[in-house]
């Protein structure tokens, strides 16, 4: 059976969106879903169980963030199999049977994720390499990457140079939809996703425990989500969550490689980068007012 986890924080039509497509949907394999709701404001969560009476409704009295709301959600489960889904996806297909059968067929598999599109259709970058100074140089004089043919750029840099026509293993995968076996829990610090994040590149950090463990992660193309991952609509917001971002990006290399020189060469490249696509995003909105991702 599949566990199905969904975190609620003010999202009431979004997540009985995100709900609504899940029972749609998912025919081939048992699950249950389990709705975690981190102390919402907006409206009474209880009204989830007027169209969703199945549905496992677990109330937190505090905010937990994603992966300490997860966490909860992932103690009342009763499957042998994991899914972390965000609210603000919908299904259009059996993603979650079609994903389950690449884990259980793939051997030593950490994470499975799947391609996702915004409501455009448009491709989400949810297949990505770790960030490494040579990534970092390469994305920074692009001339580099685009001297390599189009196959062996894209699977050495994925992220924007892929285009997520094609299954493949990669570092790590956008969180908004995970698939896992819980046993792989039992590998993890404190047999726990980790939770060191409050929000943002969690999905980074689990990805790369679950590659020190042996396992490695799965790109699947061959089912597709929709993903609306809007943003904040405050461009002073989007900018702090972007400084958010960052800090979690260097915490994780730190991990990763320790306090040295490497360290701190990649800090100097990637703030750098940061800046710059920061001050742009700031300018475009006084001029446009407009927000651009």
């Amino acid at each position: 059976m599949v566990s199905v986890i969904v975190i609620n924080y003010n999202t009431f039509e979004l997540t009985a969106a995100c709900l609504r497509s899940i029972y749609t949907y998912t025919r081939e394999v048992s699950f249950e879903v389990i709705l975690v709701d981190n102390a919402s404001t907006e409206r009474d969560p209880g009204d989830f169980l007027l169209e969703f009476p199945l549905l496992k409704l677990v109330r937190s009295d505090k905010n937990l963030g994603f992966a300490g709301g997860n966490n909860l959600g992932i103690r009342q489960a009763a499957g042998d199999h994991l899914l972390l889904l965000n609210s603000d996806t919908e299904l259009r297909e059996d993603s979650i049977s079609i994903a389950l059968k690449t884990l259980q067929t793939k051997k030593a598999v950490g994470f499975v994720g799947c391609r996702m599109e915004y409501p455009n259709g448009r491709v989400q970058y949810t297949a990505r390499r770790f960030r490494s100074i040579s990534w970092e140089l390469m994305d920074l004089f692009r001339f580099i990457p685009a001297l390599m043919p189009a196959e062996q750029r894209a699977e050495r840099m994925l992220g924007k140079y892929f285009r997520h026509d094609r299954s493949l293993e990669c570092d790590w995968l956008n969180g908004a939809f995970l698939l896992f076996e819980r046993a792989l829990l039992d590998q993890f610090p404190k047999k726990k996703l980790d939770d060191r994040f409050f929000m943002y590149a969690e999905d980074q950090l689990w990805c790369e425990q679950a590659t020190e463990r042996g396992r490695h992660n799965y790109f699947l193309a061959d089912t597709t989500i929709v993903h609306v991952n809007s943003g904040s609509s405050s461009i002073r917001q989007q900018l702090s969550n972007r400084l958010t971002m960052y800090r979690h990006e260097l915490a994780i290399l730190k991990r990763r490689k320790g306090l040295g020189i490497y360290y701190w060469i990649f800090m100097v490249i990637f703030g750098f980068k940061e800046y710059a696509r920061n001050a742009i995003k700031w300018f475009y909105f006084q001029l446009t007012g407009r927000l651009i991702r």
